[in-house]
Protein backbone atom coordinates (compact mmCIF):
# COMPACT_ATOMS: atom_id res chain seq x y z
CA UNK A 1 0.00 0.00 0.00
CA UNK A 2 1.07 3.58 -0.75
CA UNK A 3 0.15 6.87 0.66
CA UNK A 4 0.10 10.62 -0.43
CA UNK A 5 3.04 12.14 1.36
CA UNK A 6 0.84 14.78 2.34
CA UNK A 7 3.87 17.69 2.36
CA UNK A 8 2.40 20.88 0.44
CA UNK A 9 -1.31 20.32 3.49
CA UNK A 10 -0.72 23.59 5.44
CA UNK A 11 -4.13 23.30 7.24
CA UNK A 12 -5.78 19.79 8.77
CA UNK A 13 -9.09 21.28 9.64
CA UNK A 14 -11.59 22.58 7.36
CA UNK A 15 -13.01 26.06 6.97
CA UNK A 16 -16.64 25.18 9.10
CA UNK A 17 -18.80 27.74 7.14
CA UNK A 18 -17.98 26.27 4.02
CA UNK A 19 -19.10 23.22 4.86
CA UNK A 20 -22.52 20.95 4.11
CA UNK A 21 -23.07 17.79 4.96
CA UNK A 22 -22.85 14.60 2.31
CA UNK A 23 -26.20 12.20 2.63
CA UNK A 24 -24.87 8.14 1.18
CA UNK A 25 -27.44 6.59 -1.07
CA UNK A 26 -25.57 3.28 -0.58
CA UNK A 27 -26.36 3.26 -4.89
CA UNK A 28 -30.10 3.36 -4.35
CA UNK A 29 -32.83 5.38 -5.88
CA UNK A 30 -35.62 6.87 -4.60
CA UNK A 31 -37.54 3.56 -4.67
CA UNK A 32 -34.90 2.25 -2.74
CA UNK A 33 -33.37 -0.15 -5.64
CA UNK A 34 -29.93 -0.27 -6.23
CA UNK A 35 -29.08 1.21 -9.50
CA UNK A 36 -25.16 1.71 -8.97
CA UNK A 37 -23.42 -1.48 -7.38
CA UNK A 38 -21.02 -2.14 -5.18
CA UNK A 39 -21.32 1.05 -3.42
CA UNK A 40 -21.92 1.28 0.18
CA UNK A 41 -20.58 1.93 3.58
CA UNK A 42 -17.69 3.86 3.88
CA UNK A 43 -16.14 7.12 5.87
CA UNK A 44 -18.44 10.14 6.78
CA UNK A 45 -17.33 13.18 5.05
CA UNK A 46 -18.51 16.87 5.14
CA UNK A 47 -18.70 18.35 1.64
CA UNK A 48 -15.74 21.55 1.21
CA UNK A 49 -17.76 24.00 -0.21
CA UNK A 50 -15.72 24.78 -3.83
CA UNK A 51 -15.83 28.37 -5.51
CA UNK A 52 -15.70 26.71 -9.18
CA UNK A 53 -17.49 30.16 -10.65
CA UNK A 54 -14.90 32.53 -9.49
CA UNK A 55 -17.45 35.18 -9.72
CA UNK A 56 -15.93 37.70 -7.44
CA UNK A 57 -14.10 39.75 -10.08
CA UNK A 58 -10.90 41.82 -9.73
CA UNK A 59 -10.33 41.66 -6.12
CA UNK A 60 -7.25 39.45 -5.02
CA UNK A 61 -7.86 37.75 -2.48
CA UNK A 62 -4.65 36.05 -0.61
CA UNK A 63 -4.79 32.11 0.21
CA UNK A 64 -4.42 31.32 3.66
CA UNK A 65 -4.23 27.42 3.39
CA UNK A 66 -3.38 24.71 1.41
CA UNK A 67 -5.79 21.44 2.41
CA UNK A 68 -7.07 18.15 2.15
CA UNK A 69 -10.58 17.53 0.43
CA UNK A 70 -12.03 14.11 1.19
CA UNK A 71 -14.37 14.33 -1.34
CA UNK A 72 -11.84 14.78 -4.81
CA UNK A 73 -8.25 13.77 -5.34
CA UNK A 74 -6.63 17.45 -6.23
CA UNK A 75 -6.04 19.86 -2.95
CA UNK A 76 -8.14 22.92 -2.26
CA UNK A 77 -6.86 26.59 -1.29
CA UNK A 78 -8.51 28.31 1.21
CA UNK A 79 -8.54 31.69 -0.17
CA UNK A 80 -9.93 34.98 1.93
CA UNK A 81 -10.79 38.79 0.42
CA UNK A 82 -10.34 42.04 1.80
CA UNK A 83 -13.72 41.78 3.57
CA UNK A 84 -12.71 38.78 5.04
CA UNK A 85 -14.54 36.68 2.91
CA UNK A 86 -13.70 33.11 2.87
CA UNK A 87 -13.65 30.70 -0.33
CA UNK A 88 -11.95 27.38 -0.93
CA UNK A 89 -10.90 26.82 -4.86
CA UNK A 90 -8.87 23.78 -6.48
CA UNK A 91 -5.21 24.48 -5.81
CA UNK A 92 -3.07 24.46 -9.51
CA UNK A 93 0.62 22.80 -8.53
CA UNK A 94 2.51 26.34 -8.18
CA UNK A 95 0.10 27.88 -5.46
CA UNK A 96 1.96 28.64 -2.05
CA UNK A 97 0.54 30.22 0.87
CA UNK A 98 0.27 33.92 0.86
CA UNK A 99 0.25 34.20 -3.14
CA UNK A 100 -2.39 36.55 -4.42
CA UNK A 101 -5.36 35.03 -6.67
CA UNK A 102 -7.54 37.04 -8.46
CA UNK A 103 -10.63 36.51 -11.16
CA UNK A 104 -11.71 38.95 -13.84
CA UNK A 105 -10.43 40.26 -17.72
CA UNK A 106 -8.14 42.08 -16.41
CA UNK A 107 -6.34 39.71 -14.18
CA UNK A 108 -2.70 38.23 -15.27
CA UNK A 109 -2.13 34.69 -16.37
CA UNK A 110 -0.62 33.35 -12.98
CA UNK A 111 -1.44 29.96 -11.01
CA UNK A 112 -4.61 30.16 -9.46
CA UNK A 113 -5.86 32.88 -11.69
CA UNK A 114 -9.34 32.79 -13.88
CA UNK A 115 -10.05 34.58 -16.80
CA UNK A 116 -12.21 34.51 -20.21
CA UNK A 117 -10.90 32.07 -22.25
CA UNK A 118 -10.11 34.91 -25.01
CA UNK A 119 -7.89 36.69 -22.36
CA UNK A 120 -5.19 33.67 -21.99
CA UNK A 121 -2.09 33.58 -24.45
CA UNK A 122 -2.01 29.95 -26.63
CA UNK A 123 -0.58 27.25 -25.36
CA UNK A 124 -1.22 28.21 -21.52
CA UNK A 125 -2.36 25.43 -19.27
CA UNK A 126 -5.32 25.28 -17.78
CA UNK A 127 -7.58 23.75 -15.84
CA UNK A 128 -11.38 23.90 -13.74
CA UNK A 129 -12.93 24.83 -17.31
CA UNK A 130 -16.39 26.12 -18.13
CA UNK A 131 -18.59 24.16 -21.08
CA UNK A 132 -20.94 27.29 -20.90
CA UNK A 133 -20.42 31.24 -19.76
CA UNK A 134 -21.64 31.85 -16.01
CA UNK A 135 -22.06 27.98 -15.06
CA UNK A 136 -18.98 27.29 -13.33
CA UNK A 137 -15.95 24.87 -14.18
CA UNK A 138 -16.63 21.75 -15.35
CA UNK A 139 -14.05 19.91 -17.07
CA UNK A 140 -10.26 19.20 -16.01
CA UNK A 141 -10.79 19.37 -12.17
CA UNK A 142 -8.72 16.05 -11.02
CA UNK A 143 -5.28 15.66 -9.24
CA UNK A 144 -2.44 16.65 -11.68
CA UNK A 145 -5.01 17.24 -14.95
CA UNK A 146 -4.14 20.62 -17.38
CA UNK A 147 -5.76 20.93 -20.55
CA UNK A 148 -3.59 22.95 -23.16
CA UNK A 149 -4.90 26.00 -25.30
CA UNK A 150 -4.31 25.58 -28.33
CA UNK A 151 -5.93 28.26 -30.76
CA UNK A 152 -8.32 30.75 -30.74
CA UNK A 153 -10.63 31.51 -33.84
CA UNK A 154 -13.58 33.96 -33.68
CA UNK A 155 -15.55 33.34 -30.95
CA UNK A 156 -14.21 29.95 -30.09
CA UNK A 157 -10.93 28.54 -29.21
CA UNK A 158 -9.60 25.34 -28.96
CA UNK A 159 -8.40 23.24 -26.44
CA UNK A 160 -6.45 19.55 -26.17
CA UNK A 161 -8.20 18.26 -22.61
CA UNK A 162 -6.40 15.27 -20.65
CA UNK A 163 -8.11 12.61 -22.34
CA UNK A 164 -6.31 14.14 -25.54
CA UNK A 165 -9.46 14.86 -27.26
CA UNK A 166 -9.32 18.38 -29.00
CA UNK A 167 -12.72 20.28 -28.32
CA UNK A 168 -13.71 23.94 -29.04
CA UNK A 169 -15.34 26.07 -26.27
CA UNK A 170 -16.58 29.88 -26.10
CA UNK A 171 -14.13 32.55 -25.95
CA UNK A 172 -16.43 33.67 -23.11
CA UNK A 173 -15.90 30.74 -20.57
CA UNK A 174 -13.50 31.28 -17.81
CA UNK A 175 -10.83 28.65 -16.98
CA UNK A 176 -7.80 28.33 -14.21
CA UNK A 177 -4.68 28.80 -14.84
CA UNK A 178 -2.11 26.48 -14.44
CA UNK A 179 -1.97 22.48 -13.91
CA UNK A 180 -3.94 20.98 -10.60
CA UNK A 181 -1.41 19.59 -7.52
CA UNK A 182 -1.11 16.34 -6.21
CA UNK A 183 0.20 14.68 -9.92
CA UNK A 184 1.55 11.66 -7.87
CA UNK A 185 -2.12 10.19 -7.29
CA UNK A 186 -2.44 8.11 -9.69
CA UNK A 187 0.86 6.04 -9.43
CA UNK A 188 -0.37 5.23 -5.73
CA UNK A 189 -1.84 1.86 -4.88
CA UNK A 190 -4.79 0.79 -2.64
CA UNK A 191 -2.92 -2.15 -1.21
CA UNK A 192 -5.70 -3.97 0.64
CA UNK A 193 -9.32 -4.39 0.64
CA UNK A 194 -9.95 -2.33 3.91
CA UNK A 195 -8.91 0.64 1.82
CA UNK A 196 -11.61 0.09 -0.54
CA UNK A 197 -13.82 -0.14 1.38
CA UNK A 198 -12.96 3.34 3.19
CA UNK A 199 -13.87 4.75 0.12
CA UNK A 200 -16.74 3.52 -0.24
CA UNK A 201 -16.56 0.49 -3.04
CA UNK A 202 -17.88 -2.78 -2.08
CA UNK A 203 -16.88 -6.33 -2.96
CA UNK A 204 -17.27 -7.29 -6.52
CA UNK A 205 -18.18 -11.11 -7.81
CA UNK A 206 -17.20 -12.24 -10.81
CA UNK A 207 -20.05 -13.11 -13.66
CA UNK A 208 -18.53 -16.74 -14.13
CA UNK A 209 -18.45 -17.57 -10.38
CA UNK A 210 -22.49 -16.64 -9.88
CA UNK A 211 -24.95 -19.19 -11.38
CA UNK A 212 -26.77 -18.96 -14.92
CA UNK A 213 -29.88 -17.01 -13.34
CA UNK A 214 -27.42 -14.17 -12.16
CA UNK A 215 -25.56 -13.43 -14.52
CA UNK A 216 -24.97 -14.45 -18.46
CA UNK A 217 -21.44 -15.86 -17.54
CA UNK A 218 -22.49 -18.34 -14.79
CA UNK A 219 -23.23 -22.12 -15.09
CA UNK A 220 -21.21 -24.78 -16.41
CA UNK A 221 -19.59 -27.91 -14.90
CA UNK A 222 -16.26 -26.80 -13.12
CA UNK A 223 -14.64 -23.79 -14.54
CA UNK A 224 -16.03 -22.75 -18.20
CA UNK A 225 -13.35 -22.17 -20.39
CA UNK A 226 -11.16 -18.40 -20.23
CA UNK A 227 -11.95 -15.83 -22.39
CA UNK A 228 -15.07 -15.72 -23.13
CA UNK A 229 -16.47 -14.57 -26.36
CA UNK A 230 -19.26 -12.54 -25.53
CA UNK A 231 -18.14 -10.88 -22.14
CA UNK A 232 -21.36 -8.87 -21.46
CA UNK A 233 -22.80 -6.93 -18.09
CA UNK A 234 -25.85 -8.72 -15.65
CA UNK A 235 -27.97 -7.02 -18.10
CA UNK A 236 -26.85 -8.95 -21.55
CA UNK A 237 -25.25 -5.43 -22.96
CA UNK A 238 -21.91 -6.11 -24.52
CA UNK A 239 -18.69 -4.90 -22.64
CA UNK A 240 -15.24 -3.92 -24.11
CA UNK A 241 -15.32 -1.75 -26.96
CA UNK A 242 -19.43 -1.15 -26.71
CA UNK A 243 -19.13 2.72 -27.36
CA UNK A 244 -22.33 4.26 -25.47
CA UNK A 245 -22.04 7.83 -26.44
CA UNK A 246 -24.58 8.77 -28.43
CA UNK A 247 -24.38 9.36 -32.37
CA UNK A 248 -26.76 12.09 -32.48
CA UNK A 249 -25.00 14.08 -29.42
CA UNK A 250 -25.16 17.79 -29.81
CA UNK A 251 -22.17 18.55 -28.61
CA UNK A 252 -20.41 16.20 -31.49
CA UNK A 253 -19.83 19.28 -33.35
CA UNK A 254 -17.14 20.94 -31.19
CA UNK A 255 -15.30 18.11 -31.00
CA UNK A 256 -12.56 18.63 -33.14
CA UNK A 257 -10.67 15.39 -32.32
CA UNK A 258 -11.56 12.31 -30.25
CA UNK A 259 -9.73 11.11 -27.67
CA UNK A 260 -6.91 7.77 -28.78
CA UNK A 261 -8.73 4.49 -28.53
CA UNK A 262 -6.92 2.14 -25.67
CA UNK A 263 -4.56 0.23 -27.83
CA UNK A 264 -5.56 -3.84 -26.98
CA UNK A 265 -3.14 -5.62 -25.09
Amino acid sequence: MTVSRFEEITKWTPEKGLLAPIRKSGGRNAHGRITSRHRGGGNKRMLRIIDFKRDRRDTAAQVIAIEYDPNRSARIALVEYPDQERRYILAPKDLKVGSQVSAGPQAEALPGNALPLSQIPLGTLLHNVELQPGHGGQMVRSAGAAAQLLAKEGTMVTLRLPSGEMRMVSAACYATIGQLGNEERETLSIGKAGRSRWLGRRPQSRGVAMNPHDHPHGGGEGKAPQGNPHPVTPWGQATKGLKTRARSKPSNRYIVKRRPSRKKK
